[in-house]
């Protein structure tokens, strides 16, 4: 059975997978006269068409950008969801076993949870914990970044999965029914180089390596970094631009834990920007910085 849960209605549909496409168009048909049923995923951006750059916060406070993440050669997969979607519970397993498999967004793949708006951030947190137990949990963007990407993007049906490619092209916006882990498995494109791999970081210690602090903010470009680190790896913090080009690059050596380590990036002009964080090819973190003279 194949199910989509409509928020607003406090309700879900139900179909099976042979009558799928003919519910969907049946719904549509309706819009105009009951706005409150189901529509489309994703319907800002068709498959095929560019996905406009973003950037939002998850939960636990760590930024995520797709010019950054598209520029590191990484694929995004979005899951919008609201904590009451039985149908989003249901895939919640897939999705997290998902994201623990190809490497807790250490390797090629990034998923993001994001919640409609509905929720509280805590409420939002609680979703994986409570219908993926067991599994390494995705980050997830709460209510306030969660509802304006999911505007964005024209979610109404949930849940919505959406693939996005390195090149920013969006290569499904609707990866559904979910069957198993398999689905989205198969739904990456031949060569994409997403590959299964070990969890950069363990279900215990997904914050072990991250920016603690960055201050000031805005600065006139001499900032101070406080990094936590519990890695061996070498540590580097990249600086992009709003277009993802990166702008800086500097390696950080010797130990962490409380130290403060200065930035200097002064030669850069007013803007915004983003520092991310790198323990060796991985992206650890990603934070926002204003830079005003």
């Amino acid at each position: 059975m194949v199910l989509f849960c409509n928020p607003e209605a406090g309700t879900y549909f139900r179909t099976n997978k042979q009558q799928l496409i003919m519910t969907k168009a049946l719904l549509l048909s309706f819009i105009a006269t009951a706005p409150l049923m189901l529509t489309a995923q994703t319907d800002n951006y068709a498959n095929g068409s560019t996905v406009a750059d973003f950037t939002v916060t998850d939960t636990h406070g760590q930024v995520h950008n797709l010019n950054a993440y598209a520029a590191a050669g990484k694929y995004v997969l979005l899951d919008f969801f609201f904590y009451d979607c039985p149908p989003c519970q249901a895939n919640a397993p897939y999705y997290s076993e998902l994201y623990e498999t190809y490497g807790c967004n250490g390797g090629n793949l990034i998923c993001i949870e994001v919640n409609n708006g509905t929720d509280t951030d805590a409420r939002s947190e609680a979703f994986s914990e409570d219908f993926a137990p067991g599994y390494a949990h995705p980050p997830v963007v709460g209510q306030v970044d969660g509802d304006a990407l999911t505007n964005t993007f024209g979610v109404s049906a949930f849940p919505t999965f959406a693939l996005i490619s390195p090149a920013k092209i969006m290569l499904n916006r609707d990866i559904y029914p979910i069957s198993s882990m398999n689905t989205f498995v198969n739904a990456f494109p031949a060569n994409s180089g997403i590959n299964v791999q070990s969890c950069a970081v363990g279900i215990d210690e997904q914050d072990q390596v991250r920016f603690d602090e960055i201050y000031p903010v805005p600065s006139n470009g001499t900032f101070n970094l406080k990094i936590a680190s519990r890695s061996n790896a070498k540590l580097t913090v990249r600086v992009l631009n709003t277009l993802g080009q990166t702008v800086h690059t500097e390696l950080l050596s010797g130990s962490f834990g409380n130290s403060v380590r200065p930035l200097d990036l002064t030669s850069l002009s007013d803007g915004q920007y983003v520092l991310q964080l790198n323990a060796g090819a991985n992206i650890m973190d990603m934070q926002r910085i204003v830079i005003a003279h």
